[in-house]
């Protein structure tokens, strides 16, 4: 495995590109702003026309324009809308103004590594993608540090795009922790199985259940959500710090005992081969195919389960409790007026 850090990335060379960034959300506003603070001049985000990110965007003292002015002018073209809308945002507002030399970059693989994108043979495609959500990216490049990241290389049409891709990376702060090389099907396969099995997925559904099996039995909801919410973070921290050694360093022995007993019970044989076949539908396509027809459709099956997920009780007493934690609520991560 090959890994990238702060003196195998040559930063001038996207500091002496004109670089566009198409879309300013979570990923969109830090890798922009980033760049920005990296020495990166000649920048524009496209935007929508009528977007609600266009006034965060130039309260930064951001260039905004729309895609195909951006298409038209810039040397390098990062495609950070999302996945959903991307392909029909490539063939009608990209794709007619590309011209041979330019660099398409993305930051995430799934619409080029199911199809639903097929760049020209002459543009380079390369992909840049920090570990880790835009709002974390940008305050810890704000802090000194980066997120690791991944590049890959799909088309190199030029015989630069890894460099290109680095210089990138550099820009936003991932050589800082160290950039992988990776390809577009792993990046892909690997990023959406973490998300639905772990990170987004498992870990939530897990909450859920602790929560409303806590509720169910009797005991207060407060006391539900503190067990079984608020002390993730608290818990992840110590992972994410050490390692789960680490996390058992610090936790009671009680606790790590009942690691060992209770936690297989929990996440058991049926579980990890569930999780084969969530593998599974990534690897053949399902997924994407469904997500696309989804969004076809108009997605309803998404918003009615995001809604349904909003008012769940977990969310209003958290909302509530998190009310009384004023050191919660300082520098905040995610403001919504802002980023």
């Amino acid at each position: 495995m090959k890994v990238y850090y702060e003196q195998d990335a040559d930063l001038s060379l996207i500091q002496n590109k004109k670089v566009a960034v198409v879309g300013y959300g979570s990923q969109g506003h830090a890798h922009a702003l980033n760049m920005r603070d990296s020495g990166v001049k000649q920048l524009k985000v496209a935007l929508a026309a009528g977007s609600a990110s266009r006034k965060k965007a130039e309260a930064e003292g951001i260039e905004v324009t729309t895609v195909e002015e951006a298409t038209k002018w810039a040397d390098v073209l990062m495609i950070l809308v999302p996945d959903e809308k991307q392909a029909v945002l490539f063939a009608n507002e990209i794709e007619p103004h590309l011209r041979a030399g330019q660099h398409i970059m993305f930051g995430h693989g799934f619409n080029v590594h199911y199809n639903l994108i097929r760049p020209r043979a002459d543009v380079d495609v390369s992909l840049s993608a920090p570990k880790g959500p835009g709002h974390t990216l940008r305050a810890q490049y704000q802090m000194g540090f980066g997120l690791p990241g991944l590049i890959a290389v799909h088309q190199d049409a030029t015989g630069s795009a890894t460099d290109v891709a680095l210089s990138y990376s550099k820009a936003i702060g991932n050589t800082r922790a160290g950039v992988i090389q990776t390809s577009f099907r792993e990046e892909t396969e690997t990023d959406l199985f973490g998300e639905q099995a772990v990170l987004c997925g498992g870990i939530v559904e897990l909450i859920k259940a602790g929560f409303e099996t806590l509720v169910e039995a009797g005991y207060a909801p407060e006391m539900a959500y503190f067990e079984c919410l608020h002390e993730t973070k608290l818990i992840v921290d110590l992972i994410y710090e050490g390692g789960i050694a680490n996390m058992n360093y610090s936790i009671s022995n009680t606790a790590e005992y009942g690691e060992y007993v209770s936690g297989p019970r929990v996440v058991n044989a049926e579980t990890k081969a569930e999780m084969k076949r969530v593998l599974t539908d990534i690897q053949d396509g399902t997924f994407a195919r469904n997500w696309v027809l989804e969004n076809q459709a108009g997605a309803p099956s998404f918003h009615a389960k995001r809604a349904r997920m909003n008012d769940h009780l977990i969310e209003e007493v958290g909302e509530k409790l998190r009310g009384m934690m004023h050191w919660a609520q300082n520098d905040r991560l995610v403001d919504k007026a802002r980023n």
